[in-house]
């Protein structure tokens, strides 16, 4: 099984290949937190500022590895059928939206450390995490970055299934994920190294590459 050391090596082999896909300005949004890792060296390749965009999955009553969708600044992602068919009542809905989108603010905060956003117009955004699984937050993120007007919108991750590289392939202009296994379980099965990234080590990697 091919396996990548850890996210920065990940993040060097994807920028080559991101940076063949894409010519002109460009903004690299790290999804936090082990995304913003990957997600430095495709900056640095493309001498693109780097930013965060904050998507967050709403999770099912009393299971919260079950995603009933996902949010991101403005963006609301959901399931309808799911919902439906367990039966989730609007109050719990419109509550566990309402902690995210708060959750979502405190984290962006968080991580610029004070820092405006990056504009995204007439540039071409990147979103960038560390591996995709179901794509519930990256299609938040992704819709995110298309309503801020950029030149076009592009998702970049290490390894992810092909079932789900082809439905985001259509929520994008392109779509850059060279490890598609047959066999997946987890984005962790596919690094060496796969520790739990810190709200600090995202902060000190956008202090870094900071335009």
């Amino acid at each position: 099984m091919v396996r990548y050391l850890d996210r920065t090596e990940a993040g060097e082999l994807l920028a080559a290949l991101v940076a063949a896909e894409v010519s002109g300005p460009a903004v690299v949004l790290g999804v936090p937190r082990g995304g913003v890792v990957v997600a430095v060296p495709v900056a640095r390749e493309l001498r693109a500022p780097l930013d965060v965009v904050v998507p967050r999955k709403v999770c099912a009553p009393g299971n919260p590895e079950l995603g009933l969708g996902a949010v991101a600044p403005g963006v609301r992602l959901l399931d309808d059928r799911l919902i439906e068919r367990l039966g989730v009542r609007p109050e719990y809905l419109e509550s566990e939206i309402a902690r995210e989108e708060a959750e979502i603010v405190r984290r962006t905060a968080r991580y610029r450390g004070g820092r405006p956003p990056v504009a995204l117009a007439g540039r071409t955004a990147i979103v960038v995490d560390d591996g995709v699984a179901t794509g519930g937050t990256a299609f938040a993120a992704l819709a995110w970055a298309r309503a801020q007007g950029p030149a076009g919108v592009v998702f970049a991750a290490p390894v992810g299934p092909g079932d789900t590289v082809a439905r985001l392939g259509r929520a994008c202009d392109a779509i850059v994920v060279p490890l598609q296994p047959s066999s997946f379980f987890a984005v962790g099965q596919f690094y060496e190294i796969f520790d739990q990234t810190t709200d600090e080590e995202v902060r000190a990697a956008l202090g870094v590459a900071a335009p």
